[in-house]
């Protein structure tokens, strides 16, 4: 009873903080989580006006293949650049309350799904604007994003842990996001490069939780078994390293923030 009650406490912890998050963000803008909505929307346009005449002839619904890798790429980078700063952010916070330090990385991730679950109506949107038919597939849409978020997660647990010790890690981080997005096939298809490229793209997890959602919900089409494997391996892994980690590097994290 007593771990019950300490869990709900901590559930209602990491929903104060993501709302706090959350109003920190868009509090002053406008039109505040509506650009969760509006920004990939306008990403796709702009891309997709540029990108269309390349590829228009060998993908179809070329604005929605390019808007479901970004929505994926977004919850990623969303989620690994929140965490990464969380300890440091929260510095009074560590010293004055006595919860688990993990709520903290916890929280920035859950912010950064909540913000993708904004995004995802108006996705759903754009599926029946171009006239995508519901399919039972779509239905592992939920398992590949609660994947990509674990993987996140341990991301983040590592990320957060090499911030306190080592700042720097922020903008190499950045230049190591900008590769890897070139490495994730967000606009372009991998069937037109080298194979040996190609190998090494279908190697990178990002990448594979990309074109398990655009298998799910654009082409009525189940991920293949070796693209589950994947997935559920890329996530435990991760999370796994990241949490041990962190656990590992608490008492330290304490005395230098």
């Amino acid at each position: 009873m007593k771990r019950y009650e300490e869990l709900k406490q901590y559930v209602f912890v990491v929903r104060q903080l993501v709302a706090r998050e959350i109003k920190r963000k868009y509090s002053r803008s406008y039109l505040g989580i509506l650009w969760s909505v509006l920004n990939p929307l306008l990403n796709m346009v702009v891309l997709s006006f540029i990108f269309t005449k390349m590829f228009s002839r060998s993908i179809e619904n070329y604005p929605l293949y390019l808007l479901t890798g970004q929505t994926i790429w977004q919850l990623f980078t969303g989620a690994t650049n929140a965490a990464m700063t969380v300890m440091v952010d929260n510095r009074v916070m560590l010293t004055r309350v006595k919860f688990p330090m993990r709520i903290f990385p916890i929280a920035r991730v859950y912010s950064a799904l909540v913000n993708y679950l904004y995004t995802f109506v108006a996705y759903l949107v754009m599926l029946l604007v171009f006239r995508i038919r519901p399919d039972i597939t779509m239905l592992a849409a939920p398992v590949i994003i609660l994947c990509l978020t674990l993987f996140s997660l341990g991301l983040g647990y590592l990320l957060a842990v090499a911030y306190v010790f080592f700042a720097d890690i922020k903008y190499l981080y950045s230049v190591l996001l900008s590769l890897w997005m070139y490495c994730s096939a967000i606009f372009y298809p991998v069937e037109q490069l080298p194979e040996v490229i190609g190998r090494i793209i279908e190697a990178n997890p990002v990448y594979n939780y990309i074109a398990c959602m655009r298998e799910t919900m654009l082409y009525a089409s189940w991920p293949a078994p070796s693209q589950w494997l994947r997935m559920f391996l890329w996530a435990a892994v991760m999370y796994a390293a990241g949490s041990l980690a962190f656990s590992r590097s608490q008492n330290r994290i304490m005395q230098t923030v």
